[in-house]
């Protein structure tokens, strides 16, 4: 089975903020379907192990398969169904990677290097909550789980080796910039939060740091709402009070997981009067979208969604830039690491069988010797157990070095090796007479 495994392809079909809008996206991320995605899409049986990716800026599904088109091509025709998506419009916003280019991807993906906010640090999150959940699953195993430490690896190399995170920023981030932005500066202003999760609270810092003077917490569970604003020293209120937190608010940053929306065109029309039409500033950051996209039509109201964010994000992107030749570098010496794990994979069970074999005939021989020698001290029998097993493991260790370097250029070592040392054959019997 391991042999097998040097034949798994690594491939990827993906959407994300470069190839499609927020609307596309939040078809992808299926937030309606009936199962986990993760499951739909493995119960198909094109893949021996699958991760599901999904945040506000991409929608991918990491396979490996010993066929990347044929998985790929199956998984679209699943992804139409579930979605509800054309195959034009599928093909149109999605990009498909195979091998290295897969691999590569993932890399970049991980390192943030592909994120709309180049170095920022919720990505690499993200991409461990979503091996955690293939794991769970049992969708993920050998490759890539192997694929994700390489990952995980080499974007804390990038991380700490190159400045590509300095300063880091991350889309909340970018949501408070826009809202310094439009309304000068944010000293004095109220802020009020739809959802009570990591962005929330990373936007709710952000805010804090521009000088906000309150914040209010608006979550569908009241508890966690309160967890997060004795946090921020702010105030926790239900979904339903939103209203009364609207009239109040100068800034409104909406990031939940909920399927649809959460504020609609005509509860914003009817507070207007209340606020005296005084300037409202909406930031939808959820995907999919919390907020009504109607509501820009308010006088007086200004909304924003991630696709928005990109023009504040563009400002952010020179510096990292520069450091992003450092990172490909590193990248590209983990893509080779990678591959050369996955190649040794053939060898590994010639190995195995060497080592079993050696241990098997050291044994044997040990028991004769000491059936020979009577009356043999513990410290005797001690000496004897290391030699034995010090002549077994070098008698094989220039095969097995051997074979790592060279099997993969010179693959008939392999069988090779099986004959000259009868590896995987009935040898006993023989290996008694000989021994006789």
């Amino acid at each position: 089975m391991q042999q097998d495994l040097t034949n798994h392809v690594v491939s990827i079909i993906g959407t994300n903020h470069k190839t499609s809008d927020v609307a596309v996206r939040e078809r992808l991320a299926m937030p309606n379907c009936s199962a986990p995605p993760l499951l739909e899409f493995y119960r198909l049986g094109v893949c021996s192990e699958m991760i599901f990716l999904s945040t506000c800026n991409r929608v991918e599904i990491i396979t490996a398969s010993f066929s990347g088109e044929q998985a790929v091509a199956s998984i679209q025709r699943q992804w139409e169904e579930l979605s509800g998506l054309n195959t034009e419009t599928i093909s149109r916003n999605t990009y498909r990677h195979y091998g290295s280019d897969a691999v590569r991807h993932l890399f970049e993906v991980a390192a943030s290097l592909d994120s709309m906010i180049i170095g920022e640090p919720q990505i690499l999150g993200q991409l461990k909550t979503a091996h955690k959940t293939a794991c769970e699953a049992k969708t993920c195993s050998t490759i890539l789980n192997r694929l994700m430490e390489h990952a995980f690896f080499v974007a804390k190399a990038i991380r700490t080796q190159t400045r590509i995170g300095s300063s880091a920023v991350s889309i909340s981030y970018a949501a408070v910039e826009l809202a310094r932005k439009i309304f000068g500066e944010l000293t004095g202003k109220t802020a009020l939060l739809i959802g009570a999760g990591e962005m929330a609270e990373i936007a709710a810092q952000h805010l804090r740091q521009q000088g906000v003077k309150s914040i209010i917490v608006a979550n569908r569970t009241l508890e966690r709402g309160i967890e997060l604003a004795q946090r921020l020293g702010g105030q926790a209120i239900s979904l339903s009070e939103l209203p009364d937190a609207l009239i109040k608010a100068d800034i409104v940053i909406s990031s939940t997981g909920a399927p649809g929306y959460v504020l609609f065109k005509d509860q914003v029309s009817k507070i207007m009067r209340p606020r005296r039409h005084r300037l409202l500033f909406l930031i939808d950051i959820a995907v999919p979208r919390d907020i009504e996209p109607s509501i820009n039509e308010i006088d007086n109201v200004y909304l924003y969604d991630i696709d928005d964010l990109k023009g504040v994000v563009d400002q952010n992107k020179a510096e990292r830039e520069k450091e992003t030749v450092k990172a490909h570098r590193l990248i590209d010496t983990e893509v080779i690491k990678f591959f050369s794990w996955q190649k040794t994979l053939s060898i590994l069970p010639v190995i195995h069988e060497l080592q079993k074999k050696a241990e098997e005939v050291r044994l044997k021989e040990l028991v004769r010797s000491k059936a020979a020698i009577k009356n043999m001290t513990d410290e005797q029998e001690a000496v004897l157990e290391a030699m034995s097993r010090s002549i077994a493991q070098k008698l094989i260790q220039n095969p097995i070095i051997c074979l790592k370097k060279e099997s993969e250029h010179h693959p008939e070592l392999l069988d090779a090796c099986r004959r000259l040392f009868a590896l995987n054959n009935n040898h006993n019997g023989s290996q008694e007479k000989n021994s006789g």
